[in-house]
């Protein structure tokens, strides 16, 4: 990925926070068969591995051939999109001065390296399963959880998947957020996209006067 300097997010706080905001990520195999490209809901298990970078942990169908090229696969590149945003030059002070602007798109994400495997366990699964379905069912007025669902039903379902899992060895944020404008320009594109979830990000990393 190209990265320039400006825009390397390099605390891992906030690129675990990016993971866990968007778990929808895209793991991208490449073999000798080619590159697949699959969007995947994955668990970051923050405190796990041994680069301390964390464990990334999911499941697909037992249909889907991806789990079997782990086997095959070199590395595995797992992509978590965050924010994003188109910027209009409107919005930036230097528009008014000197109109030598164009627009531009901004955006955060994480890149994410690592072998995978693919763990065929019941017990495994079952432990995946009731952390990712906690997380995510922790702001809602009657969580759901496994339990809920019929014994035999849930242990057919359990049939028909594999669990992944990727010791992370690269962590790469980017965070292209305007750093590389005035504080003119910064302050006019958090006003101009209003209640973005992109102003936030420009906000704080807005430059001193």
């Amino acid at each position: 990925m190209y990265l320039q300097p400006a825009f390397a997010e390099d605390r891992l706080e906030v690129r675990h926070g990016l993971m866990r905001a968007f778990p929808l990520a895209t793991l991208i195999l490449a073999d000798a068969d080619g590159v697949t490209a699959d969007l995947i809901p994955f668990m970051l298990y923050a405190d796990e591995g041994d680069s301390g970078l964390g464990v990334l942990r999911a499941h697909v169908a037992r249909a889907n051939p991806l789990w079997r090229k782990l086997e095959t696969a070199t590395s595995c590149l797992v992509v978590f999109q965050g924010p994003e945003s188109y910027i209009s030059p409107s919005w930036y002070e230097t528009k008014r001065t000197t109109h030598k602007v164009v627009p531009t798109w901004n955006y955060a994400m994480v890149q994410a390296r690592g072998a995978g495997r693919a763990v065929d366990d019941p017990f495994w699964l079952r432990r995946l399963l009731d952390r990712m379905t906690a997380f995510h069912e922790s702001g809602m007025p009657q969580p759901w959880e496994l339990d809920d669902a019929p014994v035999d039903f849930m242990a057919a379902t359990m049939k028909a998947i594999v669990g992944i899992e990727i010791p992370i060895d690269s962590l790469v944020g980017k965070w292209k957020v305007n750093q590389n404008r005035s504080a003119a320009d910064q302050r006019g594109v958090v006003a101009g996209l209003g209640d973005d979830p992109m102003a936030q990000l420009v906000a704080e990393r807005l430059k001193p006067e």
